[in-house]
């Protein structure tokens, strides 16, 4: 048994330090130290709300190495890189047994970290103990700062799949963070047409040039370029990835009659919109949460092959130690931060 420690949200932008002992796994459960924990959005707002994630979600982008092996536990040994994701169709629940494997309950379950068999802590932490079925193991050709970046791509993939678009759609990405930057390279692996990237961080829009992308602004001129490029018709699609609330109805007024709206950002308010408005131009409006386990897998077949670039958003690794002062200073919006990693070992070193 080895003392180990990790980091939960106690209360609005306060974080606790927990000393654990974490015991050999259970069956049908494995250990795994951590290398890397990607800090989301979502972190962030966890912990400025001081209460709206479940424990486990507060350090859920994370990969490591398996050092323990539970009964029953097969395709997994020790040693072996993992990222944590959720686990196949339970094949068991209501929407399985009614034909939905692709809102299978537990999945769904697992990826909000409400399932029964969640962690009692996320990954910010120097170990973590979780069932088998919720880790997938990493390719030998994905590098450990890569690995930590699979979970964002795989939200990103999941969501340009849902949207299915027809090839060629001219696009808007709204927001050039991990979210938006990850979902503008989806969507051209998809056969997207015209892009355009907003985004008001200057080194964010510089990042989205360096990947590639042709059309990147400001957000006061996203109207104006869409204009340009659409001879004023408005775009086939819009991916929503800031979770602004102000921004939802003005994203539905830049997709044409007909066009659809993807929303990926996630908002903590109530937004106000126009239902006539999306009506009467027949908008598609698609919400995206989370992912499948055949999410992960084919997100991590892309990054292999070259076909999305994640570790180009890595800007940053700090210790445990230093994980509030970088919430704060990415929730200060003057971050130059596009990726931040937190790596366990490194107070260990220092």
């Amino acid at each position: 048994m080895s003392a180990d420690r990790y980091l939960a949200v106690a209360g609005p932008r306060e974080l606790r330090e927990n000393g654990i002992s974490v015991a050999a796994p259970g069956p049908g459960r494995v250990t795994v130290d951590i290398t890397y924990t990607g800090i989301c959005g979502t972190d962030v707002h966890g912990y400025t709300d001081g209460h709206m994630l479940p424990p486990a979600v507060f350090g859920h982008e994370w990969t490591g190495s398996i050092s323990a092996v539970g009964d029953g536990v097969t395709g997994l040994r020790v040693g072996q890189r993992v990222v944590g994701g959720v686990g196949p169709a339970c094949g068991r629940c209501p929407q399985c047994v009614a034909g939905h494997t692709r809102n299978c309950d537990t999945v769904f379950a697992e990826a909000n970290g409400v399932d029964a068999d969640a962690p009692a802590y996320g990954g910010f932490a120097t170990r973590v103990q979780v069932a088998a079925r919720r880790v997938l193991p990493v390719p030998d050709s994905i590098s450990n700062v890569e690995a930590a970046l699979v979970e964002p791509a795989t939200v990103t993939f999941h969501a340009v799949r849902r949207v299915a678009a027809e090839l060629g759609a001219t696009t808007v990405v709204q927001g050039a963070g991990p979210i938006g930057l990850l979902t503008a390279q989806n969507a051209r692996n998809a056969g997207a047409g015209p892009m355009i990237v907003s985004e008001p961080s200057p080194a964010r829009r510089a990042l989205a040039a360096k990947l590639g992308f042709a059309h990147v602004v400001e957000p006061a001129d996203l109207r104006a370029a869409l204009d340009e490029l659409t001879r004023g018709l408005g775009a086939d699609l819009v991916y929503e990835c800031t979770g602004v609330p102000s921004l939802f109805q003005p994203s539905a007024e830049l997709v044409r009659r007909g066009g659809t709206l993807a929303l990926l950002g996630y908002p903590l308010e109530n937004s106000t919109v126009s239902y006539g408005d999306w009506q009467s131009r027949e908008l598609t409006v698609i919400g995206s949460l989370a992912y499948h386990h055949e999410d992960f897998v084919a997100a991590m077949q892309a990054i292999a092959a070259g076909r999305l670039d994640v570790a180009s958003l890595h800007t940053g690794t700090f210790g445990l130690s230093s994980l509030g002062d970088i919430l704060e200073e990415l929730d200060s919006g003057r971050s130059e931060h596009t990726k931040v990693l937190i790596d366990p070992s490194r107070d260990a070193r220092s």
